[in-house]
């Protein structure tokens, strides 16, 4: 009874004294030893298996019992055998040790230089062609090469990528932050969709200044085409009146088709009947597309080699 009296002052005590964080930092480098001798219920022959000096080994384990404030083990001798403590304290620290184990494994999997992952993403309107394109041509020299694809406007992909989410991103405009790196990598001209009836439609080049009383449908803020849209209509001289925001381009020719607006948008990945595509003549109409990463952040033999091909494709990352 004394000696339950005295575990559990130390429970106690540990408990006021450290959180369940300084705990878990106190214990963990030692829940590989203490599995190794609940296995062998025998000191010396767990130290000799994990080549530690047994001396250590037995001072690891009665300072484990110690900040537990539970014995763990009933000693007989050179042997030992767990008390019932230990055995529900040996079945979480397996379910641990293997959870560890597997995570290593998937890192170092995704780290092969041959069969490893790499993380990217990329804007919705480079999905349909573009970075199907890219991967295809990457495999042909990394055929095992594995990939995590996440579609997004920029500033969401920007945020997984500081979040350690994402290895790479294309995207546009290209950022510019001290805690990214960004390389330009190709140029996108953008257009005037209009309606096949509009007023414009029999036209081929306009400035954009001429659709200043036009009604704009258009991403929604955040979105990099949108902040291209407003910069590029107050260089013409005017602030879009806009009657509908959306998230995707295709289903803003949608809305231009019903005769519900125009928009300034990339060209599509395949012909869309029901709009005329104008091109805009002033002021230079087009968005950067870059790559971006994180600053400081190694890149796995994988991440280096797509990145790689990516800066072989400046100026010839867009099809034409």
């Amino acid at each position: 009874m004394a000696h339950e009296q005295r575990s559990h002052g130390r429970l106690s005590q540990t408990s006021d004294t450290r959180d369940t964080a300084d705990m878990s930092r106190l214990l963990a480098p030692r829940l590989a030893h203490f599995a190794g001798v609940a296995r062998t219920e025998h000191v010396t022959r767990a130290a000799q298996e994990m080549q530690v000096p047994q001396s250590t080994l037995s001072r690891a384990m009665v300072r484990l019992e110690q900040d537990l404030g539970v014995d763990l083990f009933a000693r007989h001798g050179r042997t030992v055998s767990l008390t019932p403590a230990g055995r529900t304290f040996l079945a979480s620290v397996e379910r641990a040790l293997a959870e560890i184990e597997r995570a290593a494994e998937e890192v170092r999997a995704d780290a092969d230089p041959a069969t490893g992952k790499v993380a990217f993403g990329f804007l919705h309107t480079m999905g349909a062609e573009t970075v199907p394109g890219l991967l295809h041509a990457f495999r042909a020299d990394h055929p095992r090469i594995r990939f995590s694809l996440v579609q997004n406007y920029g500033e969401a992909m920007l945020e997984r990528l500081r979040a350690g989410e994402l290895d790479l991103c294309l995207t546009s405009p290209v950022p510019d932050a001290p805690d990214l790196v960004a390389r330009r990598l190709d140029e996108q001209k953008l257009r005037l969709v209009v309606p096949p009836d509009h007023r414009l439609a029999g036209r081929r080049r306009i400035r954009l200044a001429e659709a200043a009383d036009e009604t704009f449908v258009t991403l929604e803020p955040g979105y990099g085409l949108r902040r291209i849209t407003d910069d590029l209509c107050a260089q013409a001289g005017f602030r879009p009146w806009i009657a509908f925001e959306g998230e995707e381009a295709e289903t803003l020719r949608g809305l231009v088709a019903a005769g519900l607006g125009v928009a300034l948008l990339p060209p599509p990945a395949f012909p869309r009947p029901g709009v005329v595509e104008l091109t805009v003549t002033a002021p230079k109409a087009a968005r950067e597309i870059g790559v971006a990463w994180l600053a400081g952040r190694p890149d796995t033999p994988p991440v280096a080699a797509f990145k790689k091909f990516l800066f072989s494709k400046r100026g010839s990352l867009l099809p034409t």
